[in-house]
């Protein structure tokens, strides 16, 4: 039954006044309201940020409850099957949810919602779909303490800025099954993604079965995870799966480059043979096939890195394809940089690297936002600051955008798609601009943050504390390689010059000075870098600490320690892009990189990893990883002193090495869990004294 007030049922309705006199303000402004020192918002946050959020400073607590899903009946048997997995059981005299159905409402964004908490839950929405992302909000905001559920007393309106907000996975090259698959679509349905973008082929295999053609799923034909692919009925079934979650499933036959799979299944030399195009319609028609127009409105057909000859393919290939495509009453998806056939005047192009829209064709973005390529700290910076398709909302023309996972290297078990990419930390950061929009791009924050005296600073920062209550609440044993780094603080002076002298010895390496003068030229620390990672020159030249080519920097600061203590650390130099380029050859026993970087803690060296794959070549594709990247080997041991400690790194750049960057960060680490390890501090003062450890840093 409900709960009396004496049960916890908590309401002052003077403050509730005046609560819901704000709630009317900004419905009827439509002006963007939030609380932000409401310590409600900081323990139930929401990720996307909504796009009106009041919050009380009341809670309400249940133990039962009585839900009327009015014309939402779907959704409202999903939202009653989440309670009970709670332990919350139906009964007429529960705590009251309304689902409601009325135009117009959340500035007439079909999926929008408007939800508000106070005695009773009410989810208004005109579509299902603003119902269901209602739901998830819900979902979000719920906690169960002592056995009750828990609610923040609050009033949303919410809609998305762009209509695509959507995630790919690229299964041709690294095979996932559906278990896999599922668990990643459940947590982009809670962050309101609305599209899976399914790459089903690449050159290792194709992974959609053809019954016509069933040469395509033969060992000969498929060189990583043979045996390995979707039927006709596991495609429906993820289809229909996602169709629950209002995920619209754009799968992608990718023609005619990245073929190797499909030209071993035929015999085909290269992708001029005569039987090339009546296969490829054939395939096309098959895929069309498995879902009407409706539940599947779009097909991407690739068209991307036509390197080699034998995958060159006249025009009237590519345009059949389309015109079957479209015949049957569905959008054409390509790649932009891609194949561009000036006859076509109707595709949609999905942009990728730095390439920019095609005049006349609507996109969809996925530039530089490819989770293969980024670290789990300072890549997560520029999702947070990259404004999709570079305007503050969507229109007919510019759709939306797509993250995207290209882990290219042959994966081992495979959740280490998981462990080797930071997809669960990017999907949140991701969500926030793809749904709220972002009123501005700002590149210069793409490699690195912002300095901490700047607003932008302190958006991340508090956005920051949002992830983590999430990453604790909802994603428990789950890969997510993402702790705060805010409070994380270095100073940094260089570059020296080494001559190609990767292992040039410098003064810093001796005292900690002010300046230092090498070769007439006079170097000074650089304070007020923030971050875990540091990326000193970032490898596609997004802004960063330098220009230069090569040479040497350091970076100091100082961790204060409670007690002594070895502590577990994150300690890397080089964060390789899981994409088939590994950047040079992998260090060989006794560094921690070929460019020989080093690590002081109090003076005394730390040594680096022992390897399991030492001196790898730069072409080892095939060669799954295994502990290159910090976050997903064991932490590094590190001895620390009570009191301050002083921690020195020396970053060589050149040769081979295709990144300049360090990270190093405490972290505490159980199992997949990771977390913050709270009682200690940053001070990046060269002399640090006992009366810095409150004034100075942050833990």
């Amino acid at each position: 039954m409900k709960c009396s007030v004496s049960d916890g049922l908590r309401v002052r309705w003077g403050l509730f006044s005046l609560f819901f006199l704000l709630v009317l303000f900004f419905l009827v402004t439509g002006c963007s309201v939030t609380t932000p020192d409401s310590g409600l918002e900081k323990a139930y946050p929401v990720i996307p940020t909504p796009q009106q959020a009041v919050y009380s400073e009341e809670e309400l607590f249940f133990d039962s409850f009585m839900l009327d899903a009015g014309g939402f009946q779907k959704e409202g048997a999903q939202l009653e099957a989440f309670f009970q997995q709670q332990n919350l059981t139906p009964s007429n005299g529960g705590m009251k949810i309304e689902l409601r159905q009325k135009e117009g409402v959340a500035n007439g964004n079909k999926e929008g919602y408007e939800l508000t908490i106070d005695e009773r839950v009410r989810i208004t929405a005109a579509t299902s779909q603003g119902a269901f992302y209602g739901i998830q909000t819900l979902k979000q905001l719920f906690r169960s303490k002592q056995g009750k559920g828990v609610l923040p007393q609050i009033a949303i309106t919410d809609w998305p800025a762009f209509a695509v907000r959507g995630f790919m996975h690229d299964t041709g090259r690294n095979f996932q099954s559906l278990d896999l698959l599922k668990e990643q679509l459940e947590l982009m349905a809670l962050y309101k993604y609305n599209v899976f973008h399914w790459h089903l082929t690449d050159n290792p295999g194709w992974r959609l079965e053809s019954k016509r053609y069933p040469e395509l799923q033969s060992p000969e034909a498929t060189s990583r995870k043979k045996g390995k692919f979707y039927s006709h009925e596991d495609f429906k079934e993820v289809l229909a799966y996602c169709k629950a979650r209002h995920i619209t499933v754009i799968p992608e036959l990718d023609i005619p480059g990245h073929t190797e799979a499909f030209r071993k299944a035929f015999g085909f030399e290269n992708m001029t043979h005569p039987r090339v195009k009546p296969v490829l319609l054939d395939l096309f028609a098959e895929l069309m096939s498995l879902a009407d127009p409706e539940e599947m409105p779009f097909v991407h057909i690739g068209t991307d890195e036509v390197k080699m000859g034998k995958e060159q393919v006249a025009e009237d290939v590519i345009l059949d394809i389309m015109n079957l495509i479209k015949d049957d009453g569905r959008e054409v998806v390509v790649w932009k940089q891609g194949i561009t056939i000036p006859r076509d005047s109707t595709s949609i192009s999905q942009l990728w690297a730095s390439h920019p829209p095609r005049e006349g064709h609507r996109f969809i973005d996925s530039r530089s936002n490819y989770v293969n390529h980024l670290d789990p700290f300072a890549g997560m910076s520029r999702l947070y600051f990259q404004q999709p398709c570079r305007q503050p909302v969507g229109d007919e023309v510019a759709l939306g955008g797509i993250l995207c996972a290209w882990p290219d290297n042959a994966i081992g078990p495979e959740r280490d798609v998981l462990k080797q990419n930071p997809v669960y930390p990017s999907m949140l950061f991701y969500a926030d601009a793809i749904w709220k929009g972002r009123q501005e791009d700002k590149p210069e924050f793409w490699a690195q943050l912002p300095n901490p005296s700047t607003p932008e600073f302190a958006s991340f920062e508090a956005f920051e504390e949002k992830v983590l209550v999430h990453r604790d609440h909802f994603f428990k044993d789950k890969e997510f390689p993402y702790i705060k780094q805010t409070g994380t603080r270095w100073k940094v002076i260089g570059p020296f010059d080494h001559g190609g002298d990767v292992q040039g010895y410098f003064p810093v390496e001796e005292i900690i000075d002010e300046e230092y003068t090498v070769d007439r030229e006079t170097y000074r620390w650089k304070d007020s870098i923030v971050g875990a990672t540091i990326h000193l020159k970032h490898f596609f030249g997004f802004p960063a600490l330098t220009e230069k080519k090569e040479g040497t920097y350091y970076a100091y600061t100082n961790v204060y320690a409670p007690e002594d203590r070895v502590q577990d650390f994150w300690i890397g130099f080089q964060g390789w892009s899981r994409s088939g380029r590994r950047g040079g050859p992998t260090p060989d026993l006794g560094q921690w990189h070929t460019t020989n970087p080093k690590v002081w803690v109090n003076g005394k060296e730390i040594e680096p990893p022992v390897w399991k794959q030492p001196n790898l070549g730069a072409d080892t594709g095939e060669i799954p990883f295994v502990d290159e990247d910090y976050f997903y080997r064991e932490p590094t041991k590190v001895p620390l002193k009570k009191g301050w400690n002083t921690v020195l790194l020396k970053i060589p750049h050149g040769g081979t090495s295709w990144k300049w960057m360090f990270t190093c960060i405490p972290v505490s680490v159980d199992g997949e869990n990771v977390k913050e390890v709270t009682d200690l501090q940053f001070n990046t003062r060269l002399k640090p004294t006992k009366t810095d450890k409150q004034t100075d840093g942050s833990k």
